[in-house]
């Protein structure tokens, strides 16, 4: 049995729930706010690793920047690289593992987004990525993650829900073990009476122990924001954003 984030039948049955309509109509702002955030201009080299199905890679592409977009689930780079066609847009999607990607001294930028840090159960394999990142970037460019923080989960911590999304049930249940550091999820999906169910687990990171990992691995200038408007880490944050600097 393949581990979850290698099972490529889980991304494809969870894809109307990954990307459901309400993420992609945010996507414009969310890139307005990474090129804020990042304070980059156009013609700036951009790494979208974990890039999914592409939102981020396509609209970046869309205002100027030269993009590159990583993941290693091939209907999603299938579904990228039509988009890409589609409107007329020139886009380098490659198909590799974010633990051995790497493309030493040449963006100006890599983003992690939607919570995509942080799978590998040995912790050397999630410094990797780290290390492929900082290796990745030029003098002075930047890395930034995007995740659910621990602070935040615990704050929101809900065991069990259940939501109905375009016809399809969802079902949700979580524990959080190895004392607050490694989340369990199952998720359970049923459609005209066909039901299946995924098991997904990954870290859980603090403010503190993220930033610790970007000093680790090289990085300087380390900012932690509560979402992608730059608003602080506090009580109120909605998401865990790391900005480092090489």
């Amino acid at each position: 049995m393949c581990i979850w984030y290698e099972d490529d039948n889980f991304w494809e049955v969870m894809a109307p729930k990954l990307f459901g309509e309400k993420l992609l109509i945010d996507t414009k702002q969310e890139v307005e706010q990474i090129i804020s955030l990042l304070e980059i201009a156009p013609d700036s080299k951009v790494l979208d690793l974990c890039c999914g199905q592409g939102r981020h890679s396509l609209e970046l592409t869309r205002r100027g920047f030269i993009t590159t977009g990583v993941d290693r689930t091939s209907k999603y780079l299938e579904k990228a690289k039509s988009d890409a066609n589609e409107q007329n847009l020139s886009i380098e999607f490659i198909r590799d593992d974010m633990r051995y990607f790497r493309r030493s001294h040449y963006f100006d930028a890599v983003i992690i987004m939607y919570t995509s840090f942080g799978y590998f159960n040995e912790p050397l394999e999630n410094m990797q990525v780290l290390h492929n990142s900082y290796d990745s970037l030029k003098e002075n460019g930047s890395l930034l993650i995007d995740l659910m923080g621990k602070e935040i989960v615990a704050r929101i911590f809900c065991e069990r829900e259940s939501y109905e999304l375009n016809g399809i049930t969802y079902i949700e249940e979580r524990k959080v073990t190895n004392n607050w550091n490694w989340i369990e999820n199952r998720w359970i999906m049923i459609k005209d009476n066909n039901r299946q169910e995924f098991r997904l687990s990954h870290w859980l990171y603090s403010a503190n122990e993220l930033s610790r990992m970007f000093k680790d691995a090289g990085f300087s200038s380390i900012k932690i924001f509560g979402n992608l408007e730059g608003s602080p880490y506090d009580h109120k944050a909605e998401r865990l954003i790391a900005l480092a600097r090489k």
